[in-house]
């Protein structure tokens, strides 16, 4: 028998059934039938949905509306910490450089950005750089935005904090004006990753900010970029946006270069899959993202709808505890990454459409060791493993050690579920008595940052392509106060990786970075202190009315590119 009986992402099996005339409007047709399925948490019961749909486009609609899965988590370019977020951000403020559909950094704001030493920078800005009320971008909003993010306590609403982009600055130390269009930036150490870092910093207008304060920054947005902000929803669950008549054309080297091409732009909040499909289908919006992967073989099949797929990201892992036994033991934690058959995720929950992960990094980051190989599915090594740390089979094939069984809750969101029951289920086979607990990511994670749980299955943003910024939050010891181990959930803490980490990045020379980032992972992957599991692809749907679309690897929606028919 399959050993995964049945995984779905959601209670959705689509069927799309095209009239053979076309209809004036959407029609919706669903059957509910309720039964019991059999799932990895017991006692489950789901709704098995069929939705007939005539897909439509809205007439006279020259609105671009995006739904995308989550509300941003901000709108102020210091201080937010989503994708949601940063797509908006980055549709109404403009960086010094920005990034193109992959891992290309390419100048924006900035005429030219380069090194005079090993730690000072020096940027050159375009003239002619307009922020939306009509005042010209200079060299003091460049050192104002810098200052914001990285100052202690600099954002005083709704009460003084740190700005939450402060890492994405590096070793910043300060910034000198040479004149109204150059800016020297002093860092405390080299920083190597500066241009991957840069994209993740947008400019605001230092009189606005200081007239309206961060307040009223949120409430209204005034940036360089090729969108005005018009209007917002509370908690951001739709954001209006309009063309900026005076933008200065964006970056250079990334066409189209000039306006944007549509006049309004509308991003809507729609967390559930099954609506957001259905809204693209009847018309209402016209790119969705965050796709199921078992539905781009359906959508692909209707006429009018565009899929477009790209290496993702995100890369996921099982964290576990590894101060807590029985994941205090390597040789167990070695043994359930050979307890997971890693292929078979990748193909029946995320349809192909994803790669097994290698270790600590994702394959795309530029400093990735091509020599480390995901851990092989073998149940016999995982049991011999196991067996080592004292685990053995009863009658029943449960695992018990000292007379307790082997037994503990795998923790996650609703977005992971799908890949935290299909490990589950294969961490069963091996005898080990496995559930799957659903949370809000908000309630989790201090949570998991106080080690008060056993394990996790989550994801965590690889979008700089570069270590920093991923592995210091992800894979370094915490460090209260600072950016280090902000991410790690496992706890796990290694005083060598720890050094590499922070060696690599102020290490100048490629070769030497790789050295040190090499290691670093080799001595992760074997201490394993995680299931290392899959990197899925970002999955986008659209109309065929949306013109020069493409998805990014960092899931940003650059909407300055996008045409309607």
């Amino acid at each position: 028998m399959n050993r995964i009986r049945t995984i779905q992402l959601g209670a959705l099996v689509l069927l799309v059934a095209l009239a053979a005339c076309a209809a004036p409007t959407p029609q919706i047709i669903e059957k509910v039938v309720e039964k019991p399925v059999e799932k990895i948490v017991e006692k489950t019961v789901v709704a098995e949905r069929t939705v007939v749909v005539q897909p439509t486009a809205v007439p006279g609609r020259d609105t671009l509306v995006v739904a995308l899965a989550r509300a941003p988590s901000g709108i102020d370019p210091a201080d937010h910490s989503s994708r949601e977020a940063e797509t908006v951000i980055r549709n109404i403020y403009d960086g010094l450089v920005t990034r193109d559909h992959a891992s290309g950094v390419h100048m924006e704001i900035a005429e030219s950005v380069k090194w005079l030493d090993t730690k000072t920078m020096e940027i050159k800005l375009r003239k002619g750089v307009k922020f939306h009320d009509g005042s010209e971008l200079k060299a003091d909003d460049v050192i104002y935005s810098f200052e914001r993010v990285f100052k202690t306590n600099a954002i005083e609403f709704p009460q003084p904090h740190t700005a939450l982009r402060k890492g994405f600055l590096g070793p910043f130390g300060s910034a000198d004006k040479k004149d109204d269009y150059t800016v020297v930036v002093n860092f405390t150490a080299p920083w190597p990753a500066g241009m991957q870092m840069l994209v993740h910093t947008q400019i605001v207008s230092k009189a606005y900010v200081t007239k309206v304060g961060t307040k009223g920054l949120i409430e209204k947005p005034l940036g360089t970029g090729p969108f005005k902000f018009v209007s917002a929803k509370t908690g951001f669950e739709e954001v209006m946006l309009e063309r900026f008549a005076d933008y200065y054309g964006g970056a250079p080297t990334l066409a189209p270069v000039g306006k944007a091409c549509v006049s309004r732009a509308v991003f809507r909040v729609i967390p559930e899959n099954s609506t957001r499909v259905a809204a693209l289908l009847a018309g209402e919006v016209d790119i969705i993202t965050e796709v199921p992967a078992e539905l781009v073989g359906t959508l692909q099949k209707v006429p009018g709808i565009q899929v477009k797929t790209v290496p993702g990201t995100r890369p996921i892992w099982m964290e576990f505890n590894v101060a807590q036994a029985p994941f205090d033991n390597p040789k167990v934690r070695q043994a359930l990454n050979h307890a997971v058959d890693k292929d078979l995720i990748i193909k029946k929950v995320y349809n192909g459409l994803a790669k097994p992960l290698a270790g600590p990094l994702m394959p795309a980051n530029n400093m990735a060791d091509p020599s480390l190989k995901p851990y092989a599915y073998d149940k016999a090594k995982a049991l011999a493993l196991l067996k080592e740390a004292g685990w053995a089979p009863d009658a029943s094939g449960m695992l018990m050690k000292d007379g307790k069984p082997f037994a503990f809750v795998i923790d996650t969101i609703d977005s992971m579920r799908p890949i935290a029951e299909a490990t589950a289920t294969m961490l069963r086979d091996v005898g080990i008595d496995a559930s799957v607990r659903v949370w809000e990511y908000n309630v989790v994670r201090p949570k998991l940052l106080a080690r008060e749980r056993q394990a996790y299955v989550g994801d965590w943003g690889d979008s700089t392509f570069d270590p920093v910024g991923h592995m210091e939050a992800k894979w370094h010891s915490l460090v209260t106060g600072s950016t280090y181990g902000r991410g790690n959930f496992s706890g796990y803490a290694n005083k060598r990786v720890d050094e590499l980490i922070k060696a690599g990045e102020t290490e100048n020379d490629p070769a030497k970075r790789k050295v040190l980032y090499y290691e670093a992972q080799k001595l992760i992957y074997d201490e394993a202190p995680a299931i290392f599991l899959i990197l899925p692809e970002a999955i986008e749907a659209a109309s065929a009315r949306v013109q020069n679309w493409q998805p990014a690897s960092d899931s940003r929606e650059n909407l300055h590119d996008v045409c309607l028919k």
